[in-house]
C-alpha cells in the first residue's frame, strides 16, 4: 500500500530535478553569469528609475548649473541645471526599450525570410542572397542616417529605418544555418516519411537553427543602442527634453575638459550596456555549442 505512492512520486522528482542540470551547465560559463548579471543590473536600474532617481530628469535650474558631484547630486548638473545621475537612469529606460522594440521585426522577418530560402534553396534562395548582398554593400550608418533623415527623426525614424535594413543580417544568419540543416540526412529522411515541407522546416529544422538567430539578436541590440546614441549625438534621434545617452554625451562634449563626468558617464553606461549583451550572447554560444 505505500509502494505505490512513492513509485507515482518518483517522476515527479525526475520532472522537477530535469532542470538543475541545465542550470548547473548555465552557470559554468562564466561568460554568461557575468553578462547576466550586468544587464540584469542595467535593467534593473531602468526599471526601478523613478524609485532611484532623485530629482525630476526634465527639471531645468540654471541657477545650479554645472555643479560638480555632491551629496545632491551624485554626478552633478548639467548646463541647464538637471541632475545628470537622474537623466543616466531614465536615459537607460528610453535606450533598453527602444534597442529591445526595434530588433523584434527585423528578427522576425529575416528569421523568417532567411528559413524559407535557405530550406527552398533554388532561385529564390539566389534572389534572396542578392538583395542581402546589395543591401550589405552600403554602409550600415549611411542607410540608417539616410532613412531617418526622410522619414523623420525620433523613435519613429528609428523603428523604421532599422525594420527596413536591420532584417538583412538575420536573413544571412538564419539561411547559413538553415542550407547546412536542409543537408542534413535526418531532413531527407522527415521528408521521405511524408511529412510536408512546412512541416519538416517548423518543426524540425527552424529549433536547429534559430538559437544561432537568438545569439546574434543579443549582438545586434547592441548596434542598435550604438546606432540610437550616434543619432541622437548628431540631432536626428530621441529629441529633448527625453533623457537619452547620445544627446547627453552631445550636451557634454563642450565642457569634456573642465566637466568631463558630463559626457563620460552616459559614455561609460553605452559601454557597460554593451560589454554585458556581448557577454551574453558570448555564452549562450558556448552553452548551446555543447548540446
Amino acid at each position: 500500500m505505500t509502494a505505490a505512492p512513492a513509485a507515482s512520486a518518483a517522476p515527479e522528482a525526475t520532472a522537477l530535478a530535469a532542470p538543475v542540470p541545465r542550470l548547473r551547465r548555465a552557470l559554468a560559463h562564466r561568460s554568461l553569469v557575468a553578462g547576466l548579471v550586468i544587464v540584469g543590473a542595467v535593467v534593473l536600474a531602468a526599471l526601478c528609475a523613478p524609485l532611484i532617481a532623485p530629482h525630476d530628469p526634465a527639471a531645468q535650474d540654471l541657477r545650479a548649473a554645472l555643479l560638480p558631484p555632491s551629496g545632491e547630486h551624485l554626478l552633478g548638473t548639467d548646463h541647464l541645471g538637471r541632475d545628470v545621475f537622474s537623466r543616466l537612469v531614465y536615459a537607460a529606460r528610453t535606450d533598453l526599450r527602444i534597442g529591445a522594440v526595434t530588433v523584434v521585426i527585423p528578427f522576425l522577418v529575416g528569421t523568417l525570410v532567411g528559413s524559407v530560402a535557405g530550406y527552398a534553396g533554388g532561385r529564390l534562395d539566389r534572389g534572396m542572397s542578392y538583395l542581402v548582398d546589395t543591401v550589405l554593400a552600403f554602409p550600415f550608418y549611411v542607410l540608417i542616417l539616410a532613412i531617418v533623415a526622410v522619414v523623420g527623426t525620433g523613435e519613429r525614424g528609428i523603428y523604421v529605418a532599422y525594420a527596413l535594413v536591420g532584417w538583412v543580417a538575420y536573413a544571412r544568419v538564419t539561411r547559413s544555418a538553415t542550407s547546412v540543416a536542409a543537408a542534413q540526412p535526418w531532413v531527407h529522411a522527415a521528408r521521405e516519411s511524408g511529412l510536408s515541407h512546412r512541416r519538416v522546416l517548423l518543426r524540425h529544422v527552424l529549433p536547429n537553427t534559430l538559437p544561432q538567430a537568438v545569439v546574434f539578436l543579443f549582438t545586434d541590440v547592441v548596434f542598435v543602442i550604438a546606432a540610437v546614441v550616434t543619432l541622437s549625438y548628431l540631432g536626428l534621434g530621441i529629441q529633448p527634453p527625453t533623457a537619452d545617452w547620445g544627446s547627453m554625451i552631445a550636451d557634454g562634449r563642450a565642457f569634456l575638459t573642465t566637466k568631463w563626468w558630463l559626457a563620460t558617464a552616459p559614455g561609460l553606461a553605452v559601454v557597460v550596456t554593451g560589454v554585458g549583451l556581448s557577454l551574453v550572447a558570448d555564452g549562450l554560444t558556448d552553452l548551446w555549442g555543447e548540446r
